[in-house]
């Protein structure tokens, strides 16, 4: 709780004071987790922290709006890291295999910068009427849950 949700606090209020005195419009983009909107049995603690995460965001984008700041989130699922490898125990290949095969959008393994264009996507002016939003990036699997 202490990082996820502590810290994202400070840094949110960071970055809004400094955005707010300095007259500065732009956007602030958090990360949670696809648990904040699926929940789950395992890591009750780790799933509460990134609901909290969630609120912040539409709390602080209804907050910030009338200074044209943008709050939205960016909520990956697996990703190909060496943290995927640890979760199955193997090797990144046999680990990509294992996460492929129960891919709900086939065709690889998701990876880092499939997030990273998200995130770069709500920092840009692209999305300059995007706020209090929570992007899922996870390839759909989120949906397979909520069936």
């Amino acid at each position: 709780m202490a990082v996820n949700t502590r810290g994202m606090v400070a840094c949110v209020n960071h970055a809004a004071k400094a955005m707010v005195e300095g007259r500065v419009r732009g956007s602030i983009v958090c990360t949670a987790n696809v648990v904040a909107t699926v929940g789950g049995v395992k890591f009750v603690n780790y799933v509460m922290s990134k609901h909290a995460v969630l609120g912040l965001v539409r709390s602080a984008s209804l907050q910030l709006g009338p200074y044209g700041i943008r709050v939205n989130c960016v909520s990956p699922g697996v990703v190909g890291t060496a943290l995927l490898k640890d979760m199955f125990g193997v090797e990144n290949e046999e680990a990509e295999k294992v996460y492929e095969s129960s891919a709900f959008l086939k065709g690889g393994v998701m990876a880092p910068k499939n997030v990273a264009d998200v995130v770069v996507f709500l920092a840009s002016e692209d999305s300059e009427f995007v706020t209090g939003h929570n992007f899922k990036v996870d390839g759909g699997n989120s949906l397979k849950v909520s069936q």
